[in-house]
């Protein structure tokens, strides 16, 4: 029998390791990602922040997402780069990315292709996972462990 393809899906788990750092991890990748609040809320420099990350996603999302378009349409560019910009403003409930701009720069050779680049462009952005995604309401699941061993040695 094959293997249901309508459904797939992805796990991350994230970890405060100790002071302002904590790591990421996916089973798809060996590597762990070291992250940390913006500087600008007491973070680490140097280290991804979620509001990054959440960028990453969405600029990564528009890339894989326009190079498939772009090779069933047997169309060809010769590179883009795609920057993400988050807006993150105070608002009632306390800060909130108030407006993401997804910036993407399509280089092709030739100019009679221009108007066919712009609705791969335009196709990708409608098409775009995680930018859809991003209307997906959360569903919120908590759960609280108590370890027996760590509660009776910090009474000691």
């Amino acid at each position: 029998m094959a293997p249901d393809r309508s459904e797939h899906e992805y796990q991350v788990a994230a970890w405060w390791t100790s002071g302002r750092t904590g790591i990421a991890k996916s089973r798809s990748s060996p590597n762990a990602i070291h992250f940390t609040a913006p500087k600008s809320f007491g973070g680490l420099e140097g280290r991804w922040t979620p509001e990054e990350l959440l960028l990453a996603a969405i600029s990564g999302c528009f890339t894989t997402t326009f190079r498939t378009i772009v090779s069933k349409a047997e169309s060809d560019f010769t590179d883009l780069e795609v920057e993400a910009v988050a807006i993150m403003r105070k608002v009632d409930l306390g800060y909130m990315l108030t407006e993401i701009v997804l910036r993407p720069v399509l280089k092709i050779a030739d100019p009679e292709q221009r108007e066919r680049a712009i609705d791969l462009l335009n196709r990708a952005a409608r098409l775009c996972l995680v930018s859809r995604t991003l209307k997906t309401p959360l569903r919120f699941e908590p759960e609280v462990e108590v370890t027996y061993e760590l509660a009776s040695s910090e009474s000691v």
